[in-house]
């Protein structure tokens, strides 16, 4: 028998916003693991940001989408998390499904974190079992909590406050991976016994390359079919990663002595590694590359671009970068997302990562392992680099994708519906 979730997401395309994918990845492929979605979100004309009408087209054929009602920033100038001036509208409309018995579970997806206690309200109110789905971590010791009285005090401390009771009761908590939840259940111990735990990464969905491929969308990053190799690093750096960047930029100087020809064609550009997402100053790789006399090989465009605009960047590149890190657990979601994109890929990766098998596997381009947490050393990764640059035999279609296909989003829903189908059993509405 079909259930139906209620998705709560505080922005939902055409929201260009990094958060507003969870909710609709999973709404279209719920269906065909017998959960009908119904997401539940902010108005579009309330959000903050600049919108992509573009990203609607992304969205499931027929999936229903209630837009509660929402307060302008406009109108409430000191606070611009959707989350604040949504949560009335979504606990409205949440409430009016419940009690009308159209929804058999919510699961909020944070962030917003704001929105997170609604889940709790519906369940005491109606019987409706909920769940939180971590995105991010809610609670973090971020620059400035110990500054009584600051904004990052307040929202600390607040945060302190809303994450247990939001919690309570939870029959299912879900998550990026297991960190992004891990100090919530120790400081819950009853939830981390009592709710269902899953976690599944956000993953990729071919459909989307195939639709952002018939928008014809320019490239701003760089101009193809230039002379140039362009390759491109999408994604936030990690404080982990800072090495492999450097032993990376490295082998570029490197490549600038052993090829100088190579080197003179090779155009590496990085997006979104800045120190802040929504920063057009804050740099961290070029500063690197100018201490090395290798920035005129590298460009930098810190803040985050739109998910349309990154994926028509990945489609018309040479090759995809992928930069781990010192942690042996690290394994970027990116490399199907590069997969898709029927680009090579060049990583450089801890040894025990699971990424490394996949890419060799799938043979979907070149793998460095790092040993220990030690990168290569610059030289060796420069050698491979030129052997990279100058391969001309990979063909895309001998990709294996299905390799990867547990960082999928078919994988991720398929993850997310067994969990809803344990957390509801036994659980129906009061």
């Amino acid at each position: 028998m079909t259930k139906t979730v209620a998705l709560v997401s505080g922005h939902f395309p055409p929201s260009n916003l990094v958060g507003a994918h969870r909710a609709r990845l999973w709404s279209r492929y719920l269906p065909e693991f017998g959960w009908t979605p119904i997401v539940v979100t902010g108005d579009p004309a309330c959000y903050g940001e600049r919108p992509d009408p573009d990203l609607e087209r992304l969205v499931a054929a027929n999936l229903r989408v209630i837009h509660a009602p929402t307060l302008s920033n406009r109108r409430l100038r000191l606070v611009n998390d959707i989350g604040v001036r949504a949560f009335l509208g979504c606990y409205r409309v949440l409430a009016g499904l419940a009690a009308r018995r159209e929804i058999d579970f919510v699961l909020v997806t944070i962030p917003s974190n704001f929105l997170a206690p609604v889940g709790r309200l519906i369940h005491l109110r109606h019987g409706v079992p909920f769940g939180i789905d971590y995105q991010d971590p809610w609670i973090n010791r971020w620059p400035g909590v110990d500054r009584p009285l600051t904004k990052a005090w307040a929202s600390y401390r607040l945060a302190g406050l809303l994450e247990p009771w939001s919690v309570r009761d939870a029959a299912l908590i879900t998550g990026m991976a297991p960190g992004y939840a891990a100090g919530m259940l120790d400081r819950n111990p009853d939830v981390a016994r009592s709710a269902i735990l899953a976690f599944m990464p956000m993953g990729s969905a071919p459909e989307d390359f195939d639709l952002v491929r018939t928008l014809h969308r320019p490239s701003f990053l760089f101009q193809p079919d230039d002379g140039h190799f362009h390759m491109i690093y999408a994604g936030a750096l990690l404080p982990a990663g800072l090495d492999v960047l450097d032993a990376f930029l490295g082998a570029l100087k490197e490549l600038q002595k052993l090829a100088p020809g190579v080197a003179s064609r090779l155009r590496v550009h990085f997006v979104g590694t800045g120190t802040s997402p929504d920063d057009p100053q804050g740099h961290r790789v070029l500063p690197r590359a100018r201490m090395l006399g290798v920035h005129g090989m590298v460009t930098e465009h810190p803040h985050r671009i739109g998910y349309v605009d990154t994926l028509n960047h990945l489609d018309k590149s040479d090759a995809i970068l992928i930069l781990g890190s010192s942690e042996r657990h690290y394994t970027p979601s990116k490399v199907f997302q590069g997969m898709l994109s029927r680009r090579r890929i060049f990583a450089m990766l801890h040894a025990d990562s699971s990424a490394v098998d996949m890419i060799r596997s799938a043979r979907a381009g070149c793998v460095l392992s790092m040993v220990q947490a030690a990168p290569p050393a610059p030289a060796e990764i420069a050698r491979e680099l030129e052997k990279f640059i100058k391969d001309t035999s990979w063909d895309p279609d001998t990709v294996d994708t299905a390799i990867c296909e547990s960082l999928s989003a078919r994988a991720s829903t398929r993850a997310l519906a067994a969990a809803l189908d344990r957390a509801c059993a036994g659980k129906a509405p009061a």
